[in-house]
């Protein structure tokens, strides 16, 4: 098993009065981690429930404290996996937490759709919320040295790194496609009643196509034949599913910033590259620059997740086309990072310096990505 970061985080908050939920996307292993975490503790005074059983279900929805009491016993840790499949969800962990404070419930969540909007309201307050990501390259290095993760970097751009990609690299190619159509989006269809699945397929084809480019919903909608409102909400399900998220424009001083364009990348560049069809390796592609930029920005985004960092990401354009590919806003400072696939000298705009003196600039390449993604470099075995 490959331990992962958010393991000690969630330790650190046990049995402290509150639920704790953990959400991601299929087959990231959040029910690996959450058995780890069993493991680590009094194996008698656990309780696993798989909510994909339907009389777990059953037991879940709208149970009383009383029927919750008797279900759980004597065990003090209890574990209800692919939680947003109970209906009233959030009622129940509620009761939970008021009743049995003692108890330590860990939920799991394959999407934030259900279980998320069930749970805001009657859990305020009353719980602790974690995102399990896909590996980061900072988890292998109990399996890999510095120096190995640079030598697999093409693999890691071409494959991604869900798990069972990972420890089962030489089947990557065939794992990739059946992640993609039979798990990734499965809760998005069974949730919202999405009546055309096949639109949903083409959207993300679409966005696979333009990672590192502003999105335009106009124009995925007219492409798509719809409304500018469906591709909104098609854009929110996806990213409450943890297949894709969005990356804002820094807007401060200047006027000619942009302020409404976005853009998306996926969390993982295996299922990218499974929904455009395209393993090729690198030499064969044209779209290098935009599998840097997506794999950089998610693997910070895992590293600043797992270090518990609270920081504001962003990218940053003008109408002129000055831009830098990457922001971190934290207390007010601003870090500027532009991912360069070929050594090149770059420096911060003018514009952008000027209107904010105190940033700093950094370029990003492949001789000094590591020390990026808080992997302390190694020169050899």
């Amino acid at each position: 098993m490959i331990k992962r970061e958010i393991q000690g985080r969630i330790k650190s908050r046990l049995f402290a009065g509150k639920v704790i939920i953990i959400y991601g996307a299929r087959q990231v292993g959040k029910t690996t981690l959450i058995r780890a975490i069993g493991n680590a503790l009094n194996q008698e005074e656990t309780l696993f429930l798989n909510c994909d059983e339907p009389d777990i279900r059953s037991l879940l929805t709208d149970a009383t404290s009383t029927q919750l009491k008797a279900l759980i016993g004597a065990n003090k840790i209890i574990f209800i996996d692919e939680a947003q499949r109970v209906k009233n969800i959030g009622l129940t962990l509620k009761l939970f937490a008021d009743t049995m404070p003692e108890r330590q419930i860990i939920a799991t969540g394959s999407s934030s759709l259900d279980l998320t909007n069930a749970i805001v309201e009657p859990l305020t307050g009353r719980k602790y919320e974690f995102l399990l990501y896909p590996l980061s390259l900072r988890e292998l290095t109990d399996r890999y040295t510095a120096l190995d993760l640079q030598r697999l970097l093409e693999q890691w751009l071409i494959y991604g790194l869900y798990p069972e990609v990972v420890t089962k690299m030489d089947q990557a190619s065939s794992l990739l496609p059946e992640l993609a159509s039979s798990y990734l989006y499965k809760d998005v269809l069974q949730f919202q009643d999405i009546r055309k699945p096949e639109l949903l397929e083409r959207l993300l084809q679409l966005l696979a196509l333009q990672i590192g480019s502003e999105v335009s919903y106009n124009e995925l909608a007219t492409t798509l034949h719809v409304g500018k409102e469906t591709i909104a909400h098609y854009v929110e399900l996806l990213e409450k599913s943890f297949v894709i998220f969005r990356l804002p424009p820094f807007s401060r001083n200047l006027r000619n910033e942009l302020t409404k364009m976005r853009k998306i990348y996926f969390y993982d560049l295996g299922i990218r590259n499974a929904l455009i069809r395209n393993f090729n390796p690198l030499h064969l592609r044209a779209d290098v620059g935009a599998l840097w930029e997506n794999f950089l920005i998610c693997e910070r985004l895992k590293k600043n997740a797992n270090d518990g960092a609270f920081l504001n990401s962003y990218f940053w354009r003008t109408h002129q086309q000055q831009e830098i590919d990457y922001l971190e806003e934290t207390a007010g400072k601003l870090a500027a990072f532009e991912f360069k696939w070929k050594s090149a000298n770059w420096q911060l705009p003018k514009v952008f310096s000027t209107a904010y003196p105190d940033s700093t600039g950094l370029a990003v390449q492949q001789n000094n990505f590591l020390e990026f993604l808080g992997i302390r470099p190694s020169k050899g075995k």
